[in-house]
């Protein structure tokens, strides 16, 4: 983790960028304050497998249904 000022930032915005895309983490400091933190995207986010929950519900023949009366004017606000 690097502490980077606003000020040094501002001078060379693509040098740190490039620290960044390699993998480090910045801490941007106000004053001796930290502020924020530049960090980079994971991109290793897994999609879920498909089916993962089969089984685990049956959507009923009806489901699609139109609504009973008395249900949809509820959600009307009647």
């Amino acid at each position: 983790m690097l502490n980077v000022t606003v000020d040094e930032i501002q001078r060379d915005p693509l040098k740190y960028l490039r620290q960044v895309e390699a993998g480090e983490t910045l801490v941007i400091v106000r004053a001796n304050k930290a502020i924020a933190e530049l960090r980079p995207i994971s991109s290793s986010k897994q999609m879920r497998p498909f089916g993962l929950c089969t089984g685990e519900f049956i959507v009923p023949d009806d489901f699609d249904d139109p609504l009973p009366e008395d249900i949809l004017s509820t959600f009307e606000g009647k």
